[in-house]
């Protein structure tokens, strides 16, 4: 019954199941599951979620440690985290729709909309700032306001009144169109000019326009702190040299929502990038409007701005990057307590999203929960195994007090899978046992060539407790 809770504790838990995936997914799923669950614990991670989505649906969410102070409420995936600059996905959708309506146009002056928004004047030669400008963080304008925004511990975010003010008394940081310089002021400026046009606050704006017809419910242009510590996990700093850390103060975005002010859970930022991947494979205007067009959304995640420097490329709000295994869109957020990323694969028509309440940075881990996914999907032996045999037997966490912590295997596409945990890049890393015999594997090359035997014994009971491997012993944890 042990090794049974073993098995099945590395699996979705039941108050989390999600629609079954294909064999494959589902695989992939419970090595990520594996992977995630030791990053949190090693990492001391005080919240951590994801979720998976695969063209129209949600597959998979889970979520790992505790969601209050007390530690006590278990983080889920619909646990709601700050979003920080993901923030600025839909502030690029807003501006994008008032685009559609014929009301701005993203070359136009940003004056034009917004007359307070120019920059004390330099002398410098410069194009006007442009929306498109701002929504490729090209535009040169200051990267935060001069109240010191993410100065703890009151976190001293402007006011709208502050941040017109502010506007006039500040040179460029660059003349237009010219430099990278990644930017809150910027988005809140295409924020400021989508409602200014459309006549209406911000929050209702989003709200109306784009939240709700998509079922967004659990994102919101705002931080809903009645829920914090039951349904929004609290913010922490980063470990100090004596491993503790302090839960950090509340901060409002106020003036800088737009770029920065919004909260959601990892499972609705899946269904936000999974309503892309659907309107991306539309070849024809749908009949019912959308919240865009197909052809519109086309050209926000189209390059318009490429930082060498960096290495970083831009599309209207999004981020793009090429890839070995493929082309990721979508952007991570960073503030006070909290990490976010989302990113989607056009071409695998996956969506991943990932959050934490720790000073970790998750876009490389949304990256590798791509990469899982591809190395299930992909992979296959060279030839076919001789025997089939109940793999699920041998699956586990296996440790040798020495070399590592521990190390997870589990079944994979008529084989095992053997990772070493914790891994900060483990799809670089898998590891495959082929079965040749009762109990009898063989090890397989990075070229697919069949290497070593590896053998698992069992005790008396039939239950199998060890691994070996050049004779040297791995014990199967109960």
């Amino acid at each position: 019954m042990k090794r049974l809770a073993l098995a099945l504790a590395l699996l979705p838990t039941a108050a989390q199941a999600q629609p079954t995936p294909d064999p494959a997914t589902s695989e992939a799923i419970r090595l990520i599951d594996a992977w995630a669950d030791a990053a949190q614990v090693y990492g001391r991670w005080p919240a951590y979620s994801i979720a998976i989505g695969h063209k129209n649906r949600l597959v998979w969410s889970k979520g790992y440690g505790h969601v209050d102070a007390a530690k006590t409420v278990p983080a889920r995936g619909d646990t709601i985290y700050s979003i920080c600059s993901i923030s600025k996905l839909f502030t690029a959708v807003a501006v994008m729709q008032q685009w559609e309506a014929g009301k701005l146009r993203l070359d136009e002056p940003v004056t034009t909309y917004l007359p307070w928004a120019a920059h004390k004047p330099d002398g410098r030669d410069a194009i006007p700032v442009t929306l498109r400008g701002l929504l490729t963080h090209s535009a040169g304008v200051q990267r935060d306001s001069d109240t010191g925004n993410w100065t703890p511990p009151a976190f001293p975010f402007p006011t709208r009144a502050h941040l017109q003010a502010e506007m006039g008394q500040h040179l460029a940081l660059y003349p237009a169109g010219r430099v990278y310089q990644y930017s809150n002021i910027g988005a809140t400026l295409a924020g400021e000019a989508a409602a200014a046009v459309a006549g209406r606050d911000y929050a209702s704006l989003v709200t109306s326009g784009i939240l709700q017809p998509l079922g967004l419910s659990d994102t919101r242009p705002f931080h809903p702190y009645s829920l914090i510590g039951t349904r929004m996990a609290v913010g922490w700093s980063p470990l100090k040299r004596d491993g503790s850390r302090t839960v950090l103060g509340r901060f409002d975005a106020k003036a800088i929502t737009p770029a920065a002010g919004f909260t959601s859970t990892a499972e609705d930022l899946v269904r936000f990038g999974l309503w892309q991947i659907g309107l991306l494979a539309q070849k024809t205007a749908p009949a019912t409007p959308d919240v865009l067009k197909p052809s519109t959304l086309r050209e926000m995640q189209r390059i318009q701005f490429i930082d060498k420097p960096n290495g970083a490329s831009w599309g209207l709000g999004f981020f793009n990057q090429e890839a070995e295994e493929g082309h990721y869109i979508g952007h991570d957020g960073s503030c006070p307590g909290y990490h976010t990323t989302l990113l989607i694969r056009p071409d695998s028509e996956h969506a991943v999203a990932v959050m934490t309440t720790d000073n970790h940075e998750v876009w490389g881990d949304t990256e590798q929960v791509h990469k899982l996914l591809d190395a299930r999907r992909s992979h296959s032996f060279k030839a076919p195994a001789p025997v089939t045999l109940p793999l699920e037997d041998y699956a586990g966490r296996y440790t040798t007090g020495t070399w590592d912590n521990e190390t997870v295997i589990l079944p994979w596409n008529g084989g095992l899978v053997t990772l070493s945990l914790p891994d900060p890049a483990p799809a670089g890393h898998l590891s495959y046992l082929k079965p040749i015999a009762p109990d009898r594997f063989r090890r397989i090359a990075a070229d697919g060539s069949e290497m070593h035997e590896v053998e698992f014994r069992r005790d008396a009971a039939g239950h199998v407790v060890e691994k070996i491997e050049f004779f040297n012993r791995a014990v199967r944890e109960k």
